[in-house]
């Protein structure tokens, strides 16, 4: 009988503490608005403004979105990011790919490679993983820029590619 009730405290706290992650969350004077499916994720970093987890097909199968902002003229400026970001992936240097957007009136730079992923903070040790993708986003904003990268298993970084591009639009209101 005790087991059955800490069962249920679990599950019921577990579905509090989910029941209050943001439906929303600023970063650099935007707010986005989270999709339901993304899973909100305590930051594991001060560097990291923001984390979301992107559900995969299996638990180790996910990818992770996460958010810089580090206030006007901080963060090295949009090609120096892109540049660190490729190079997180050495075999992908030749499927790179940057292209400039405009979503809400801003500018808004686009980062994809696909390879072995280096995962891990730079100067430090870093974890190998094949078949990544990379998905990222640096909105130039007038607060400083705002960095958004989303890393996973390659299939499921380019299925969610609207849907990012969809979330990015978000943050910027409809006039």
């Amino acid at each position: 009988m005790k087991r059955l009730a800490l069962l249920v405290l679990s599950l019921v706290g577990a579905a509090a503490l989910h029941a209050e992650d943001p439906a929303s969350f600023p970063v650099g004077g935007l707010t986005f608005k989270r999709p339901a499916d993304w899973a909100w994720v305590p930051v594991t970093s001060s560097m990291r403004a923001a984390q979301l987890k992107v559900p995969g097909a299996k638990p180790d199968e996910s990818g992770e979105i996460v958010f810089f902002h580090f206030g006007p003229q901080g963060g090295g400026g949009v090609q120096a990011n892109v540049d660190r970001w490729v190079k997180q992936f050495p075999d992908g240097a030749e499927t790179a790919k940057v292209e400039k957007q405009e979503i809400g009136g801003a500018n808004v730079t686009l980062v994809t490679t696909e390879g072995t992923f280096n995962s891990g903070m730079p100067g430090g040790p870093t974890t190998p993983k094949a078949n990544y993708a990379l998905l990222g986003a640096i909105i130039e904003h007038k607060d400083g820029d705002v960095f958004i990268k989303m890393t996973g298993p390659a299939a499921l970084v380019k299925a969610s590619r609207q849907k990012f591009l969809d979330f990015l639009a978000t943050a910027f209101p409809a006039k």
